[in-house]
């Protein structure tokens, strides 16, 4: 995910400033040019009136890189590459691999309880062919050996019951951990980006930073359009579109942007130092994409449509606020079919349920 991260394009429209003049800066090593381009980003967060704190200065960093050139920005990128995973990939990382982990255990049991069940089998066959050879005295010899082999199976059909209970016990405990991991886990496996519970946090928090540094920050809703899916009415397509979006999804936004899945196909992203209007032209070029975007259904080929709803996060709204402003948005451009987005003005005091 951190490689998907780190060429993520912005969506914004946000307008920077105009790119230094790097042949009169005197600076000609090759690290010269994000000297000059950090000295820019620090001098915009001052004029912003912004603290230049790490978050902040992350955050205008990919913001402002998106309007120099594309040398530019190749270079610089190419600096970043070298940087490593921030402690939430990492955390993904761990995830998955935890994950990976609890599947190969449980495949283990699968394969020992059909081993399990071949000795069960055996145990059967044996059984049968002594009834066959009973009624034929010239094989007394050989149901002597049958009678021997019967015993061994038994011993060992016994051996192998006990294991499996114990390796049932293994695994029982291993998925009561894993349990408890997914209870604080921030990655959807199914879509490949971040729940639901690490974008409540992080909402919060983002909350707590405009309450405390007064800037603008906006969250966005999106869902495959109900219309589409209706005639589609193919629920593994549905799944592959959707995962669509979640890819596309990731591929526009910026790295400080907030991507996560909601619930039930729908997707949120949080737009941070992004004003109303800005969220407005990045929602009106997502739908474009995501529109041009080929989706075939067997020889058939659909052209995908989203609903956006948009929600300006103020420090007086709630987490849960938000949400549901973004969320009855999103559910107004999916009832007018002339509108792709549209922006919640519901009053702070209205009833939330989420």
């Amino acid at each position: 995910m951190a490689e998907s991260i780190r060429k993520r394009r912005d969506i914004s429209g946000t307008t920077a400033p105009v790119e230094p003049n790097i042949a009169t800066a005197g600076l000609n090593d090759p690290t010269s040019d994000l000297e000059v381009y950090a000295k820019e980003v620090l001098m915009q967060l001052i004029g912003d009136n912004l603290p230049p704190t790490p978050n902040n200065f992350s955050l205008y960093f990919d913001r402002l890189l998106e309007d120099k050139s594309e040398s530019l920005r190749k270079q610089i990128t190419s600096v970043l590459e070298f940087e490593e995973n921030n402690d939430d990939e990492k955390s993904i990382e761990l995830e998955k691999s935890l994950k990976q982990g609890f599947a190969s255990a449980k495949n283990i049991l699968q394969v020992t309880a059909n081993l399990y069940k071949n000795v069960a089998l055996m145990t059967k066959i044996l059984a049968k062919r002594k009834e066959e050879l009973l009624g034929d005295k010239s094989c007394d010899n050989a149901t002597g050996v049958i009678n021997a082999l019967e015993n061994d199976v038994d011993k060992l059909n016994t051996i192998l019951k006990k294991q499996i209970e114990q390796m049932k016990g293994h695994y029982d405990t291993t998925a009561s951990i894993v349990k408890q991991v997914e209870n604080e886990t921030i990655f959807d496996n199914q879509y490949g980006v971040y729940n639901k519970r690490y974008l409540m946090n992080k909402l919060e928090q983002e909350i707590n930073l405009i309450s405390e540094f007064k800037h603008k920050s906006t969250l966005i809703m999106i869902e495959l359009s109900k219309s589409l899916e209706e005639s589609v009415n193919n629920e593994k397509a549905i799944i592959l579109m959707t995962r669509t979006i979640a890819r596309l999804l990731l591929k526009t936004s910026r790295r400080s942007d907030i991507v996560a899945h909601y619930g039930n196909g729908i997707f949120s992203m949080i737009l941070k130092h992004t004003d109303l209007q800005s969220s407005q032209h990045a929602s009106s070029r997502l739908c474009d994409l995501v529109s041009s975007s080929n989706f075939f259904l067997a020889e058939k080929e659909i052209q995908l449509k989203i609903s956006i709803g948009i929600a300006e996060v103020k420090e007086d709204v709630t987490v849960e606020e938000t949400l549901v402003c973004a969320l009855d948005a999103m559910a107004e451009a999916e009832a007018d079919s002339t509108k792709d987005y549209a922006i919640c003005n519901r009053n702070d005091d209205d009833d939330t349920d989420i």
